[in-house]
């Protein structure tokens, strides 16, 4: 008797917790009757916001439909590679365990998937900037023959009698219309909405928490050997540099110099943002290193001098960025307050 109690009870357990789940969930997928602005929350010491709201409002139902659009998988060519499939929310929307992306017949790209947060703030896109416009971004990965291999004719023949994409359309524009550019601005509006704010680093600089000591030795390290170029709020002066890695054969791929063919170009490639970047290994354009000690060892002892080396790494005579062991674990205590549980765990970004 006391069994099937205890079995009763886990039954009910478990349907409510799918009711609450269920709830939760279709709380976030209906898209009001009325549609509203979408409220963008973000700390007073961010940079102003790069993005361009006035030709692409950022609405609640538009946020919504890109939401659904970035787990699409008819996106691709043969429907299996959605956005979120390289851009996964528990790693900061990176593609975990691959150095570089993997798209449609499991074809390999050239470069690792950078994350996806604070977009609104940013001037440039991509490893080599080729992109300066956040609308335009997604149309990238959706032709790349490596990546979804597929167009936006192509895309939209497959969405265009969905019922629900009917409803979220007409919700987010006002008619069933579906475009490219309608699908684009949706993306687009999504990834706006995908603010990381709320690591420790802020509380800390709300004088919510405090750094440990070994956080705050890390920090001052992190100012005198790494600021240079990892600046502001966002962690990323967004320049290209050329950081002294050695070209990748296999890829073939020279940075900016693929965008500008200016040999000054040659392997540079954009700061990335450090934001959440104990989530986001493996490291680099092409994710050559796993560990943020492998990142930070490299700086240390492997910069190759060359021609076009970046001066900050060739300076007082020597090359790299001089960090002894304990100095390098310092720096990384810092680098992990900037890591921002809720916003990879966030149900808004889920799919």
């Amino acid at each position: 008797m006391f069994i099937m109690i205890r079995i009763l009870l886990k039954t009910m357990l478990l349907v409510i917790t799918f009711l609450s789940c269920w709830s939760c969930s279709d709380e976030v997928m209906q898209p009001l009757e009325k549609d509203e602005a979408y409220s963008l929350q973000f700390p007073s010491y961010f940079p102003e916001m790069t993005f361009d709201a006035s030709g692409n409002p950022v609405t609640k139902n538009g946020v919504e439909l890109g939401r659904k659009l970035f787990y699409e998988g008819r996106l691709s060519r043969n429907n299996t590679i959605s956005c979120g499939f390289c851009h996964i929310q528990e790693n900061a929307f990176t593609h975990h365990g691959h150095t570089v992306s993997h798209g449609v017949d499991d074809r390999i790209g050239i470069r690792n998937a950078p994350p996806i947060q604070n977009m609104a703030f940013l001037k440039r896109y991509m490893w080599d900037g080729v992109i300066h416009n956040l609308n335009e971004q997604p149309i990238i990965p959706i032709t790349d023959a490596n990546e979804m291999d597929s167009s936006m004719p192509e895309v939209l023949s497959k969405l265009k009698d969905d019922p629900t994409y009917k409803k979220l359309f007409m919700a987010a524009y006002g008619d069933e219309n579906m475009t490219g550019e309608r699908v684009l601005k949706a993306l687009s509006q999504f990834m706006v909405s995908m603010i990381s704010a709320d690591s420790k680093y802020d509380r800390v600089k709300q004088g919510i928490e405090n750094f440990t000591s070994e956080e705050s030795q890390g920090l001052a390290l992190f100012t005198q050997k790494c600021a240079s170029c990892h600046s502001g709020e966002l962690f990323t002066d967004e320049s290209f540099r050329n950081t002294g890695m050695y070209y990748n054969a296999q890829f073939k791929d020279a940075g900016r110099h693929r965008v500008t063919l200016d040999q000054n170009d040659w392997m540079k490639f954009r700061v990335p943002s450090l934001r959440n970047v104990e989530y986001t290994a493996p490291y680099m354009h092409d994710g050559r290193f796993y560990t943020l000690s492998a990142v930070l060892n490299f700086y240390s002892d492997s910069v190759e001098d060359n021609s076009n080396l970046d001066p900050q790494l060739k300076q007082n005579g020597h090359i790299g960025i001089a960090m002894n062991t304990q100095e390098k674990q310092f720096v990384i205590a810092f680098l992990k307050t900037l890591s921002d549980k809720n916003f990879i765990s966030n149900p808004k970004f889920a799919e």
